[in-house]
């Protein structure tokens, strides 16, 4: 009879441990000394972050959106020497671009699989963007931090709400005569992800707030 202990089939190896998640790591702000709205996205989705451009996806509505409100200023083209470009154009229409995530984890390019996410310091951006009247969060995800945001600059002293544009304001002055607000805003995400609401719809959110600040 053979030894039962010959007939054992060998052990399995160990399985690898799985390898630790990648850490993504986000892009600079695009802001200016002229920066009156900043807009602020969640995080770059996987075309941005490959290319290192801000709203590169081309089914992405951001800079569609810009050109209608500004048709009389030409948009200059995508890809990678028209970038700087477009950031030059951005900024002299008196907008600037970031996220509220520095970095995280994530599979893919949508907010709902965003993980561990790291939130930027706003905090010098009063000093970079001295003329700053408004924060414009691009979409749910980056509203979630509107709070958070605005205490950066100085702690909140009044909210309000409406149906498309959900504002609080937050003083900045420290001194008689020289306190301002800046403004919080939720507008519709310009990403193909946010179907619901078509082109012309977001397009007339956008408008309205840019107009709220005197940049039409």
């Amino acid at each position: 009879m053979p030894d039962a202990a010959l007939t054992q089939p060998p052990p399995l190896p160990d399985a690898p441990a799985p390898a630790p998640p990648v850490r993504l790591q986000g892009l600079p702000p695009v802001v200016s000394a002229g920066t009156v709205v900043l807009v602020l996205g969640s995080f770059p989705g996987a075309a941005s972050l490959r290319l290192r451009q801000y709203y590169a996806h081309p089914q992405n509505h951001f800079w569609k959106i810009l050109q209608a409100l500004w048709p009389q200023h030409p948009l200059p083209p995508a890809g990678a020497e028209g970038y700087a470009a477009r950031c030059d154009w951005l900024l002299a229409r008196g907008l600037g671009l970031w996220d509220v995530y520095e970095s995280c984890e994530r599979e893919g390019s949508l907010d709902t699989s965003i993980r561990n996410a790291q939130v930027n310091d706003f905090a010098h951006l009063q000093t970079v963007c001295p003329q700053l009247a408004a924060v414009a969060h691009n979409g749910g995800e980056s509203f979630k931090h509107a709070p958070a945001v605005l205490s950066s600059f100085r702690p909140p002293r009044a909210a309000a709400h409406d149906d498309v544009l959900s504002d609080q304001r937050v003083g900045t002055g420290s001194g008689p005569g020289s306190a301002r607000s800046i403004a919080s805003h939720r507008l519709p995400s310009t990403s193909p992800a946010n179907a619901s609401w078509s082109f012309e719809r977001k397009l007339a959110a956008w408008a309205d707030l840019m107009a709220a600040h005197r940049l039409l």
